[in-house]
């Protein structure tokens, strides 16, 4: 390794090593040196002229679809809204990450999807101990967060292109709008939490979810070790509500739906661009293409994860 070089591990717990040290740097620098420019994807808009009308299921009639592939980092906040001082959750305190997927969308390939574990251990500059990945959205906002992926995955410099927060309320609204979720549950869900006001009560077997009952499914975390499991259960809503986008009669609503969604998420998205995702999603082949990252074996309870050693980089996307 040369001195020019960045340095990529460090000593982890003692004998592990952990693939990336964080730049803060990148967090006062804010979005802008992390190259979310699309000049290149999003056609001009004086270069969409239309010679003849656009049937009704196009979904180009929606917007023009992207140029290109589209990268998106999502991020599921544990708050109700993006600007709530605390949580309402457990632990009480100020948002964490409770989800963190990075998104690939192009109209001609399956939707790509990341799973990046929340628990994955961090070393951050001038710290000696290694804090929880999607703790560091306190530290540095969606910033520091898509700078860590881009170290940890290998994406490119310019990738994410855009980014979108997702809180509890979003995700209630988006499926209530979208209409219940089908889902079959391969066990009963039951926890109450009088602190939060919160309880999940979900039967095992075939079963309709609506906002709140989604919520349920998309939280619930038996304990701390636990993570692995609820991201199973994620990718069930993640391929219901995909199933339920693509659905009849659905494109009519999305409009709407994208402005309820402006109003209430932190992203660097303009409306037309999403809307030319979701044109970009209806066009898509129907199935959803979900991955998660080659962790290494858990050692006993340790809570914190690693990358499993030896992966080559880019881990994502692969075939």
């Amino acid at each position: 390794m040369t001195p020019t070089q960045p340095k990529r591990l460090m000593p982890w717990l003692g004998r592990h090593p952990l693939r990336t040290v964080l730049r803060l740097a990148a967090a006062v620098v804010g979005l802008g040196a992390t190259g979310w420019l699309l000049s290149t994807v999003w056609p001009e808009p004086d270069q969409v002229a239309r010679t003849e009308p656009v049937a009704a299921d196009n979904p180009t009639n929606l917007a023009p679809l992207p140029l290109g592939p589209v990268t998106l980092l999502v991020v599921g906040i544990d708050a109700d809204q993006t600007n709530d001082p605390v949580n309402n959750a457990a632990p009480r305190g100020r948002a964490n990450a409770d989800a963190v997927m990075v998104v690939q969308i192009d109209a001609q390939q399956p939707l790509r999807v990341l799973q990046v574990p929340v628990e994955l251990a961090l070393q951050l500059p001038g710290q000696t101990t290694p804090v929880k990945l999607g703790s560091i959205w306190q530290t540095g906002g969606v910033a520091l967060l898509s700078d860590a992926i881009r170290e940890l995955v290998g994406l490119p410099a310019d990738q994410p292109h855009r980014y979108v927060v997702v809180p509890r309320r979003v995700l209630r609204s988006l499926v209530d709008g979208l209409g219940d979720l089908d889902v079959i549950l391969n066990a009963s869900f039951q926890r109450t939490d009088k602190a939060q006001n919160y309880t999940v009560n979900l039967q095992a077997g075939r079963q309709s979810l609506n906002g709140a009952q989604a919520e349920q499914l998309a939280r619930y975390l038996k304990d701390s070790l636990d993570d692995p499991n609820r991201r199973l259960r994620q990718q069930l809503l993640i391929r219901a509500v995909v199933e339920q986008f693509k659905g009849p009669g659905v494109m009519g609503k999305i409009p709407g739906l994208v402005d309820v969604a402006a109003s209430a998420v932190e992203t660097n998205l303009s409306n037309p661009e999403m809307l030319s995702l979701a044109a970009a999603v209806l066009s898509s082949p129907s199935s959803v293409n979900i991955q998660q990252l080659p962790l290494a074996k858990r050692a006993g309870k340790q809570v914190l994860r690693q990358i499993k050693a030896g992966e080559p980089l880019p881990l994502w996307p692969r075939l």
